[in-house]
């Protein structure tokens, strides 16, 4: 009784040539993780509304360019992957979606701006993935994410990081891979549980002192920029066991 609960729960529509969502997915309100990774599915229908028990949506690798604005009442999802689509934009109810805590994945969209005001109710999220979308500037809100433990936004075309990366105290990992940063803001001080930076394919020509001064960090990723001194900084995070890579 208990399997056959477990199999009416999950769907696994992956690898399906799929064009799109079949209607009868709709009336399963029971359904709680739905998989429908690398198919051809254009558009999400209004219904998928209905199955506000969702707690895990997998549509990554399809060919999405919008969502419709019923997304929004899938407020028990914890699990959600869009990667590898081409996402204009998100509705504006995607930020109902506060109980995400465990992975969104945005990343290999079309994204080019996002809602100041999208992520002020996800203080849950763990992790969340940005990378390769054509944004340039980050919305302030992503400044509440106080349980966010990895964020990669590489290949976003940042120039500048604002003041309020240093709110993000949880973050264990950051990846800035191929931006066009040169500089750190001072409040990073404050990612005291820092332990991967990737810095790598950017604009430095140095680095700031303090970074040093962050306890728990492990791997310094420096590859690919074009620095032009030798920094005190980067002999004592080898000197504490730090990994840096130039």
């Amino acid at each position: 009784m208990g399997n056959l609960l477990v199999e009416r729960q999950e769907l696994d529509l992956s690898r399906s040539a799929l064009k799109a969502l079949p209607a009868d997915i709709f009336a399963r309100a029971e359904l709680r993780t739905l998989n429908a990774y690398q198919n051809e599915i254009s558009s999400v229908p209004a219904e998928i509304g209905r199955l506000t028990g969702l707690q895990t949506l997998i549509l990554a690798n399809n060919r999405l360019t919008t969502l419709p604005e019923e997304f929004g009442l899938l407020i028990h999802l914890r699990t959600l992957d869009l990667g590898h689509n081409q996402i204009i934009e998100l509705p504006e109810s995607f930020g109902n979606l506060e109980e995400l805590s465990d992975y969104l994945y945005l990343h290999d969209n079309c994204l080019q701006t996002l809602r100041e005001s999208l992520f002020e109710r996800f203080a849950k999220l763990r992790y969340l993935n940005l990378s390769d979308n054509p944004l340039r500037r980050l919305p302030e809100s992503l400044g509440a994410l106080a349980g966010l433990e990895e964020l990669r936004m590489e290949n976003i075309g940042l120039e500048e990081l604002p003041a309020w990366m240093g709110q993000l105290t949880r973050l264990d990992e950051l990846a800035l891979r191929n931006n066009r940063l040169n500089d750190l803001p001072e409040s990073m001080q404050a990612l005291r549980e820092l332990t991967r930076l990737d810095l790598r394919g950017n604009r430095f020509t140095s680095i700031p002192d303090w970074l040093a001064a962050l306890p728990k960090l492990r791997k310094l990723d420096l590859r690919w920029n074009p620095l032009s001194d030798s920094s005190g900084a980067l002999d004592e995070l080898r000197s504490r066991g730090c990994r840096v890579l130039l």
